[in-house]
């Protein structure tokens, strides 16, 4: 007698399925999430979990959108499976008006947000416990090079987590070991059909170029580059976790508040200065010194890129004292005969450097092609033959931007909202203007203009 032929499956972790879980997949109808629940389905009876779906409408791409919605819940119906739906409209909600308190973002940022609040709503009702995702190796390998592209720290890295814990209840990535190809594969023997998304092919998303042009193009160097990336992930991880326990150890022992005071002990002020001995900073690791101070400074609610953070570390070890540092965000350093100090900015230091700045020119020409020297950087214009010169000066309320691979302008202020400059950095950040138009701005990638390029080096 023949075997019977083997069931088809996905690697499928169910090591976080406990019984009685009740369990809701976000069923997009897509390739991934179709997948996703026709393999748990098939398991929830020996699992002993309560499956259910969760299709969320964006408003977007309009009577395709209501087909995706359709074939979710007619796929849920067909598995036995309690299906939940919402509606939200995310194009109203990426655009929504500064004054609302929130600034703009993209659709995909949008979409996202939208997505899990409406997850942790229905995780907050108690009508299931958890939320299943079907993050697959690829979108690893995509998110973890994306996040190396705009140059992410360790725990950028470590990419999409297999878990995601909120206070209503846990996201869970049970299919981050599948490759696409592998869910495509499970679905064509099932003879499941899915539904396929145009904007998945547009070249506006970020993760589209990435998916269809930078990686195809990286697997010609190395076959394995999806793989190497999702084990940089994990990596990372187990990392992240480590140096957070460290730091969970070290930081109560290294930073202090208030000010020292004569014979000993600290004083308590006003503000909610954090400071660390540069004594006791020298003797840590490099890689410790600069945990401790992105730690500090993420206390008082700045985020330090790697350049901030060698700036204030070269502060701390090298500085004088009366030296001062101001970081992107609203925090100063300052270097005491013994310590490294971050505090907010004050009214009156912020006053102060209101009127330094307003006694400085504010506008200077760029000839073009040629150099010049303006708010402590170098300004070089190349191009083709000469033309009108630029002006180098401060941003104005008003002032719009289109950002490299951006649909249509942004506003500066926006942008600088994205980037988190805040206090006297965000009153001075410099742009160059040439007929009308801002073709560079500090921090942000333009798109290119066709007839010159600018760079700026810092002095």
């Amino acid at each position: 007698m023949a075997n019977p032929a083997p069931i088809p499956s996905i690697p499928l972790d169910t090591t976080m399925l406990p019984p009685g879980l009740r369990l809701a997949v976000g069923l997009s109808g897509g390739a991934d999430s179709v997948a996703l629940t026709r393999a748990l389905a098939a398991h929830a009876a020996e699992l002993g979990i309560v499956l259910h779906a969760a299709h969320l409408h964006h408003g977007l791409r309009g009577v395709e959108a209501d087909r995706d919605q359709q074939f979710a819940a007619e796929l849920a119906q067909s598995l036995g499976i309690q299906f939940h739906t919402h509606q939200v409209d995310t194009a109203a909600e990426a655009t929504r008006a500064p004054e609302t308190g929130k600034s703009s973002e993209s659709i995909e940022e949008a979409a996202r947000r939208l997505r899990y609040a409406w997850f942790r709503q229905l995780m907050a009702s108690h009508q299931i416990d958890a939320v299943a995702t079907a993050h697959t190796l690829d979108d690893q390998a995509e998110t973890v090079l994306g996040k190396f592209l705009r140059g992410a720290w360790t725990e950028g890295l470590s990419g999409i987590h297999p878990v995601v814990q909120f206070p209503e209840g846990r996201i869970l990535r049970l299919i981050l070991s599948a490759t696409r190809s592998q869910v495509e594969s499970y679905l064509a023997i099932l003879g499941q059909p899915w539904r396929e998304d145009a904007s998945n092919q547009d070249p506006t998303y970020t993760r589209n170029r990435l998916r269809h042009q930078l990686l195809p193009e990286l697997e010609q160097w190395n076959p394995r580059i999806r793989e190497h990336l999702n084990n940089m992930a994990t990596l990372a991880r187990d990392e992240e976790a480590w140096w957070a326990s460290e730091i969970a150890r070290l930081a109560p022992q290294l930073l202090l508040s208030g000010r020292p005071v004569r014979g000993g002990g600290r004083a308590s002020t006003a503000d909610s200065a954090i400071a660390i001995d540069t004594v006791r900073l020298a003797a840590q690791p490099v890689a410790m010194q600069r945990r401790l101070l992105r730690h500090a400074a993420a206390q008082l609610g700045v985020s330090l890129s790697f350049d901030a953070a060698e700036s204030l570390r070269q502060l701390g070890l090298q500085g004088r004292s009366g030296q001062q540092l101001a970081l992107p965000g609203p925090i100063t350093a300052e270097r005491t005969p013994r310590e490294l100090r971050l505090a907010p900015h004050s009214a009156k230091a912020a006053r102060s450097a209101n009127r330094a700045e307003s006694s400085q020119p504010t506008e200077f020409q760029l000839p073009i092609p040629g150099e010049t020297t303006a708010f402590g950087r170098r300004f070089r214009a190349q191009a083709a033959g000469a033309v009108a010169p630029a002006t180098i000066r401060n941003w104005r309320p008003g002032d719009r931007v289109t950002l490299r691979y951006s649909s249509g302008p942004r506003k500066i202020k926006e942008v600088l909202e994205r980037l988190k400059v805040t206090g006297t950095a965000r009153a001075t950040w410099p742009v160059v203007e040439w007929q009308g138009q801002i073709i560079w701005m500090q921090g942000a990638e333009l798109a290119p203009h066709s007839e010159m390029t600018i760079t700026a080096e810092e002095e």
